[in-house]
């Protein structure tokens, strides 16, 4: 299916996310530009690109079976969860395969982008040009913007965010404390645990740990393989496994988790309990107070405390935009389906989200029903506005029947599953067809023989 009487489309960010846009725009012949402020494609997983979060240490908490894009496995050879360095080549890989670099800029950036009157764009570029698109697709990832708490008192000590942590010699001769419980956040205290004279963790809450193998198989791999059971039903039975394989998590100093398994963005980790279990790093509840280098606990212990890291994640922005151009909802922008807009028919976004699985994969199917919105509402006929209407007034329930605890981070989190249901249902709605396997073949024929020549 080849586009026609498309106006061009802008997508800002040449990460994950843009690199599937670009990849599906090519396929449906859709005019782009796709600019990337960094000088390669990877986003945040290129340890070189300025702000990049990713610490030496960082793996997937997804395996490479259920996290590869669509038609592009990742290599046999490498590990069930690979790490930062295997995930950059991996993309790049990726770019190469289907000659996506010759189709984006690099090292420029949008500096503003303004919505006119009739609904277009006027981008302007950090190289001092200003350009003219049809559509805007954000594109520029999450991980940017650090949030750092704040506590009564003042902390004499060192105290930095996440975003600043590369790797353990950091922590060598420091009574270290990690700030936060997420996967970052215990992946950090693991460093902390086996290189900090002293390590602590400390946690608002308590949460499920998920061990990343369950019988000798990645737990996605189990849980994709595995029978479709009502959500009620695998809540407990999931439940109940982890109980009999992690036992009672307050022995090690854990409070117990004040929500049912599935309920927060998962903790893929088995190794900070086993720290935990041998002293190497203690757990404590939630900051009440500082004095001087003396953290003060909400349970009324202390601790002298050298080096303070915040895993306490990240402020969605999207610095290019009139924010008023967004709904919010705790500080996520609030679209359909995480990828429309409902009151701007131009404006989209792709990787602004979060949800209990494999990304990648995910994205080719979203910049997938992102190209067939763009291409009808090209055609100005009742069916585009069929389209318009319902973006603007469906309201899916996209938590699978999961209560998200009620932090800013699930406002707008998404169940995998029924997220990927309700993709069927806008597609049988609109006739459009699902990715089939071979669909991408083309391009990387025709990649092959440019570079061939």
């Amino acid at each position: 299916m080849a586009a026609t009487n498309i106006g061009k489309v802008c997508i800002v960010g040449g990460g994950p996310a843009g690199l599937s846009l670009v990849r599906t725009f090519l396929r449906y012949g859709i005019p782009f530009d796709c600019f990337e402020r960094h000088s390669d494609v990877g986003g945040l997983w290129d340890q070189s690109n300025p702000g990049s979060p990713v610490y030496d240490s960082a793996h997937f908490i997804s395996s490479k079976t259920q996290s590869h894009y669509h038609d592009f496995d990742m290599p046999e050879d490498y590990p069930d969860y690979p790490s930062n360095r295997d995930i950059l080549n991996y993309m790049r890989s990726f770019a190469d395969a289907y000659g996506l670099r010759d189709h984006i800029t690099f090292n420029t950036s949008v500096e503003k982008a303004e919505m006119q009157g009739d609904g277009s764009w006027r981008i302007a570029l950090s190289n001092g040009e200003t350009r003219d698109y049809a559509s805007l697709v954000c594109a520029n990832g999450t991980n940017w913007h650090p949030v750092m708490p704040e506590y009564p008192g003042e902390f004499t000590g060192e105290m930095r965010h996440a975003v600043t942590y590369r790797n353990p010699d950091e922590f060598k001769g420091k009574r270290v404390m990690i700030i936060g419980a997420g996967n970052s956040g215990c992946d950090i205290a693991c460093d902390a645990a086996h290189s900090a004279d002293k390590a602590f963790i400390s946690l608002r809450r308590g949460y499920h740990f998920v061990p990343k193998r369950l019988f000798g198989v990645p737990a996605d791999v189990i849980a994709a393989s595995g029978p479709a059971l009502p959500m009620w039903l695998e809540q407990r039975v999931f439940g109940l496994m982890l109980k009999v394989l992690n036992g009672d998590l307050t022995r090690l100093g854990l409070q117990a988790p004040d929500h049912r398994v599935f309920e927060s963005h998962p903790i893929v980790n088995d190794q900070l309990l086993h720290y935990l279990a041998h002293g190497d790093i203690r757990a404590k509840q939630d900051v009440e107070r500082f004095e001087g280098k003396t953290v003060h606990f909400k349970d009324g212990t202390s601790e002298e405390i050298d080096l303070i890291i915040c895993a306490t994640g990240y402020e969605w922005k999207v610095p290019y935009v009139d924010p008023s151009l967004f709904t919010w909802k705790s500080g996520r922008p609030d679209f359909y389906m995480n990828l429309f807009s409902r009151e701007h028919p131009s404006l989209y976004s792709l990787g602004m989200m979060e949800t209990n699985g494999g990304a990648y994969k995910l994205f080719d199917q979203m910049a997938d029903l992102i190209a067939h919105g763009i291409m009808v509402r090209a055609e100005g006929d009742k069916k585009a506005k069929s389209f318009n209407r319902f973006v603007a007034t469906d309201k899916p329930d996209l938590t699978g029947g999961i209560h998200f605890v009620g932090s800013a981070r699930h406002a707008t989190y998404v169940e995998i599953a029924a997220y990927r249901k309700h993709m069927k249902k806008v597609r049988r709605k609109f006739g459009w067809s699902d990715l089939e396997d071979g669909c991408f073949d083309a391009l990387r024929r025709d990649a092959a023989v440019k570079e061939a020549a």
